[in-house]
């Protein structure tokens, strides 16, 4: 949606836009999907503050989620809770820039990483396995590259593992307009329509063709754990604010690229959609041939939401659940 088009809205129209407040629940002890609620606490670490939820039972081993763009803790938790039936404990923090921590507590995968080991410090956790989604995969495997005593292993879903180019930026003026206008349209048509939402997510997540884009829609729309979670991931990218500085963050990383993956000695699973539309395939197929040793599971025909929201998102979760427990500590 372009901004001319949001400039043409009736005056009174955009009004109404500014004065409703979106519906956005911000509870940090809220239900991100039905019997999924987060708890939202703030870590006081030697590189700044950090805030994250913690969910299972002590004494589990411990998977550490590190969320996408346009995420947070929130997301980070909900992209893991198929973890929670395999009895391990999820962390979940929000990265720099996400939410409530700070973008001053870690600009690059490397300040990111070193911030999540002092979070662990902090809650007094030794080792962790990591997943990793998207955006959020250079810092795992910078991580796992800067602190092996501390992982026992990996799970990359769709993840950046190579220098992207510059998209177009935006003027500060479009990107206000569109933080308080641009939000509550999106939101306002999720309302009206979610096969809109679905369909226009697809258009950015895949490479599908129209036949394709329309049998997925379908599926999602008419399956309802498929729909329930794609309006759960939905609402995990509001308020837009609270999210823009971490997402502008991490596209200045990936500009700079750099993930160590030669050196990361852990065990590694590496997860991409062939038909990837946010974060092409070559990056998938990139990241499992430089990391020494690692595993990759290819979800054939699927885009970037794929490992969730497919046909076949029960499969390829058991192959990531069977390769954690197969890693996990066994004490």
């Amino acid at each position: 949606m372009t901004l001319a088009v949001l400039v043409g809205l009736p005056l009174l129209g955009v009004g109404g836009l500014l004065v409703w407040d979106g519906g956005i629940d911000g509870d940090p002890r809220r239900e991100v999907l039905p019997g999924v609620r987060i708890d939202l606490r703030t870590a006081m670490t030697r590189h700044g503050p950090v805030e994250y939820d913690l969910h299972g039972a002590e004494g589990s081993p411990v998977v550490l989620s590190v969320h996408a763009g346009l995420g947070g803790a929130d997301q980070g938790r909900l992209f893991a809770a198929w973890l929670e039936r395999d009895g391990f404990r999820v962390l979940s923090p929000s990265r720099p820039g996400y939410l409530g921590t700070p973008l001053e507590s870690g600009r690059t995968s490397e300040e990111q990483a070193d911030l999540l080991a002092a979070l662990l410090d902090e809650l007094g956790i030794d080792r962790v396995g990591i997943l990793a989604v998207s955006a959020g995969s250079p810092v795992g495997y910078t991580f796992a590259a800067r602190h092996p005593e501390r992982t026992w292993g990996l799970v990359s879903i769709g993840g950046i593992s190579k220098p992207r180019p510059a998209a177009g930026a935006s003027s500060p003026v479009r990107r206000t307009f569109l933080n308080t206008v641009g939000q509550k349209l999106a939101l306002l048509t999720a309302k009206v329509s979610v096969e809109t939402i679905v369909a226009g997510t697809l258009d950015e997540t895949s490479t599908f063709t129209e036949e394709q884009r329309t049998e997925r829609v379908a599926y999602i729309m008419n399956t309802p754990h498929a729909r329930e979670y794609f309006e759960a991931m939905f609402a995990t990218t509001f308020p837009y604010q609270q999210r823009w500085p971490g997402t502008d963050n991490d596209a200045a990383q990936a500009r700079r690229g750099g993930a160590p993956l030669e050196r990361i000695g852990s065990p590694a699973l590496v997860i991409h959609g062939t038909q990837d539309g946010d974060v092409p395939f070559d990056h998938g197929e990139s990241a499992a041939g430089r990391i020494p040793g690692a595993e990759h599971h290819w979800m054939e025909h699927e885009d970037h939401l794929g490992f969730w929201l497919g046909p076949k998102a029960n499969q390829a979760q058991a192959v990531a659940s069977a390769f954690l427990r197969r890693h996990m500590p066994s004490s």
